[in-house]
C-alpha cells in the first residue's frame, strides 16, 4: 500500500464568490487522474496547529478584507505559526485571494507570514477582481490540481 499524501485546504469563504472559487479548487484537487492525495478541508477558524502538522502541503483562500487577508486567515496563521514553525519548512502552498478592487494587501500579508515559516510558494497566488467568472473558476481548479498533484506519491 502506497503512503498518501495530504493537501491542507484553509479558507475563509464568507461570500458567494469566496464559494465558488473554493468549489472550483476543491474540483481540481479531487480531480480524478490525481491518486495518493488526502485533501482535507477546514474553515480557516476551526483548521489547528495539529492540521498543519498531518499535511504535506498547504492551500490558502482569503477575500481581501479593507487592505489585507481576513481577519479569519490572520487568525489561523496566528494559531499555528509557532507550533508548526520548525516542523513545516519548506512545505509547499498556493494562495487564492478575491477581492473587490484590490487583493495586493491581502497577497503580502500571507506571503510575509508564510516566508517567516519558510513554506516553499508552489506558484503565483491567484487573484480574483470582482465576480468569479468562467476563467477565474478554471483557474481556480487548476490551482486546486497544480496543489494535489504536486503532493502525488512517486
Amino acid at each position: 500500500m502506497t503512503a498518501m499524501s495530504t493537501l491542507l485546504i484553509v479558507h475563509h469563504t464568507p461570500s458567494p464568490t469566496m464559494q465558488a472559487m473554493l468549489e472550483a479548487v476543491l474540483a481540481g484537487a479531487r480531480d480524478d487522474a490525481i491518486e495518493g492525495v488526502d485533501v482535507v478541508v477546514r474553515p480557516a477558524l476551526a483548521a489547528s496547529a495539529v492540521d498543519v502538522l498531518a499535511a504535506d502541503g498547504y492551500l490558502l483562500g482569503t477575500p481581501a478584507n479593507i487592505g489585507y487577508m481576513s481577519g479569519a486567515l490572520k487568525h489561523f496563521f496566528d494559531q499555528i505559526y509557532y507550533p508548526c514553525l520548525d516542523a513545516t519548512v519548506g512545505r509547499p502552498y498556493g494562495l487564492y485571494v478575491h477581492g473587490n478592487s484590490d487583493t495586493t494587501g491581502a497577497v503580502r500579508g500571507v506571503e510575509g507570514i508564510t516566508t517567516g515559516l519558510k513554506w516553499k510558494r508552489l506558484c503565483e497566488p491567484l487573484t480574483v477582481i470582482g465576480e468569479a467568472d468562467t476563467t477565474a473558476r478554471e483557474a481556480c481548479r487548476e490551482l486546486g490540481a497544480t496543489a494535489a498533484a504536486s503532493l502525488m506519491p512517486e
